[in-house]
């Protein structure tokens, strides 16, 4: 009977032990906290999306005008969010885009972050989906950071590229830490863009592949800023310093960014 006892304490404390594990791994899967599955008609959802407006070359000497609450550059149609640069002439321009930003409608610190998208292609497109920090705790770029989930330059059309620019390490400087993933079918297919972000690590991919990753150094801002809220960036560039370093194709246009929705998850 003693040997009986012992055997049920011992399968009891068992079967304790392995409900606390699957509680404790439940409450560490991340949950949705924010989304844009673009299953409505119109312009990209107001509560969600605001934009960056205007064409001062955003510091990369871009040829396109951001354009606000426009259906030609920033729409949603049949479950997707389109946004699209055109050649046109616009506020002494000669191309209009959109860049839709969550700044004060979605801002996080730390999570992860899908976004399924088919990219444009010719040379001059520069899109990119990326995070900027909401507060600018430790000034303005690159001291409080930036974080690039996916860029592609059309000269390039087979390679995305996965970036993290700080007062440290960033591209004005020869410093930035970053790395490419090849597809050749960026343009013709969709792709799901993610990023894993929490405390200690920045983890960028591409579908179910890991290809870049940068780590806390434990030293100052200056090497890692990303412990503030950040938002999400939506934008197809034209031209400029990267996008535009083997010119601009001007028979291509217009040229699309599809996306397919936006996920974050905590």
């Amino acid at each position: 009977m003693k040997k009986i006892a012992i055997l049920l304490t011992t399968v009891a404390v068992s079967f304790c032990l392995c409900m606390k594990a699957q509680k404790d791994d439940t409450s560490k899967t991340p949950k949705l906290v924010w989304s844009d599955e673009f299953d409505y008609t119109g312009l990209p959802d107001a509560t969600k999306w605001g934009y960056d407006v205007g064409g001062s070359g955003w510091g990369n000497n871009e040829k396109q005008y951001y354009t606000e609450k426009r259906l030609a550059n920033a729409s949603v149609k049949n479950g997707v969010l389109s946004i699209t640069a055109i050649k046109e002439k616009f506020e002494n321009m000669d191309y209009t885009s959109a860049r839709l930003v969550s700044k004060n409608k979605g801002d996080w610190k730390y999570g992860r972050f899908e976004i399924k998208a088919k990219l444009p292609k010719g040379r001059g497109v520069w899109p990119a989906i990326w995070m900027l920090s909401t507060g600018w705790k430790y000034g303005g770029w690159p001291e409080s950071g930036e974080i690039d989930i996916m860029e592609n330059v059309g000269y390039m059309p087979d390679s995305v590229f996965g970036t993290v620019h700080t007062k440290a390490y960033n591209h004005v400087i020869g410093t930035q830490k970053g790395k490419s993933i090849y597809r050749n079918d960026l343009s013709d297919a969709f792709h799901v863009y993610v990023l894993e972000w929490n405390e200690n690590e920045i983890k960028i991919f591409v579908d179910q592949e890991q290809y870049f990753s940068f780590k806390n150094e434990k030293k100052t801002f200056k090497e890692w800023p990303f412990d503030q809220p950040f938002h999400l960036l939506l934008n197809i560039a034209v031209g400029g310093n990267w996008g535009g370093k083997m010119g601009v194709d001007e028979s291509i246009w217009p040229q699309t960014m599809e996306v397919d929705y936006v996920r974050v998850y905590q």
